[in-house]
């Protein structure tokens, strides 16, 4: 079922509505008439795969913490026992399947991205992070596929796109990777059990695994409880949110540098602007809508104050400020702002010179030497702001400035300063 904004009562769903987060509701009346009542808990899992989450899960984080903002209980569930089997969905190949000692690790570095987005604690309305590897690693095979496994229907499971998608391009699904949506369908009934959570979120292509677990919970626990997607997120051009020619745009500090991320805001399509604005910043309407009305190079201002609060709420205004500046100083002054993203290189290397194309790569400013040969030979790579010759030039202890540095440029937007050492 659609969404519709119409008449909704509860402040948390209204807000939601207008600012573009919801695609579909199992009960959008119902639903309505429980968060406008008083506070419920709701959740969202996020596997994990990797140490960061990236651009892609922020509209999910953005969900939680308006949850909590209008006085709701967000409950994170990490995925550390369904990231040992892996989600089938969008994916085109089986994932590599994570240690223990891989999962923690991953736990410990999202557990800081969350701290800067929702507050934590005891509290109604405080959030809390679980595992569902707490339910799931303690699970009886045998008693769990008699009580659970016969309330899913294999006819209706090979339905769901993420398992017509493999089976369509005729790509193997493992009987693990099957298994997924049955677990996650339980994490919701041990979520409503444990915590009283009523509400699980997530994205679009989420819709079937979450409809499993209301199914589940209401069959098991004999209760009525929702879920709410948001919509597919691409860019104007139709790229998908968060990829870009260089890779994931991570949310963590350690991955992506707080001036990285700066920058990826602040080159968003004109066409998205008032879009990202209300999904990804809390600025009120009225200031959105003075913004988006911006065209021409005043477009421009729009972007940079996307950026400033976007990351603002991921890294804090501090490095948000610095970022900004750094911005204003390589590109309105033309200064070398000594804030920019560093590499360093050892001087050794430097003395016999290093191929300017290796260079680039080793600066993640190309993702592969084939690239930062094609970046050269276009003209977008630049040593010192001065555009590489050839492909077959080198970087040398006589590039270096005053300050013991090379800028290495991709484009005129994209910086890292070498560091002798």
């Amino acid at each position: 079922m659609t969404s519709s904004n119409a008449n909704l009562k509860s402040d948390f769903l209204r807000e939601m509505s207008r600012r573009g987060f919801i695609h579909q509701c199992t009960d959008m009346a119902e639903l309505d008439a429980l968060t406008a009542q008083g506070p419920i808990a709701a959740y969202i899992g996020f596997d994990l795969t990797a140490d960061s989450l990236h651009v892609g899960s922020l509209v999910q984080i953005m969900m939680l913490r308006a949850l909590q903002k209008a006085g709701h209980k967000p409950i994170v569930l990490m995925g550390g026992g369904t990231s040992k089997v892996g989600d089938p969905s969008g994916k085109d190949d089986a994932r590599r399947l994570l240690t223990s000692e891989d999962i923690a690790k991953n736990v410990a570095g999202i557990q800081q991205i969350f701290s800067q987005f929702l507050t934590f604690g005891e509290g109604p309305s405080d959030a809390m992070m679980v595992n569902n590897a707490d339910w799931l690693e303690e699970l009886n095979y045998i008693d769990f596929l008699r009580d659970f496994g016969r309330h899913f229907s294999v006819n209706r499971m090979l339905g769901f796109d993420s398992v017509k998608l493999r089976l369509d391009r005729e790509q193997p699904l493992s009987f693990l990777e099957f298994n997924y949506m049955v677990l996650q369908a339980y994490d919701f009934l041990e979520l409503n059990k444990r915590h009283k959570c009523m509400l699980q979120m997530g994205g679009s292509d989420q819709w079937g695994n979450i409809v499993n677990g209301v199914d589940l919970t209401r069959r098991i626990n004999q209760t009525t409880v929702f879920g709410l997607t948001t919509p597919l997120l691409t860019t104007s051009s139709g790229a998908k949110m968060g990829k870009t020619a260089d890779g994931a745009i991570w949310l963590n500090e350690e991955r992506l540098s707080a001036y990285d991320y700066w920058q990826f805001w602040r080159n968003t399509e004109d066409a998205d602007v008032g879009r990202f604005l209300r999904l990804f910043t809390e600025l009120p309407e009225d200031e959105i809508l003075k913004l988006e009305r911006l065209d021409g190079s005043e477009i421009n201002e729009a972007k940079k104050v996307l950026a400033a609060e976007a990351t603002a709420l991921c890294r804090g205004r501090e490095q948000a400020e610095k970022a900004m500046e750094t911005a204003r100083k390589t590109f309105e002054e033309g200064a070398l702002a000594q804030d920019l993203p560093t590499i360093e290189v050892a001087r050794g290397s430097l003395e016999s010179g290093i191929l300017a194309y290796e260079l680039l790569r080793q600066a993640g400013l190309a993702g592969s030497n084939g690239e930062a040969r094609r970046l050269i030979k276009g003209g977008g790579g630049r040593i010192n702001d001065v555009a590489i010759p050839n492909d077959q030039c080198a970087v040398g202890l006589d590039d270096l400035n005053s300050d013991g540095v090379v800028k290495l440029s991709a484009g005129k937007k994209r910086h890292v300063l070498v560091k002798a050492v």
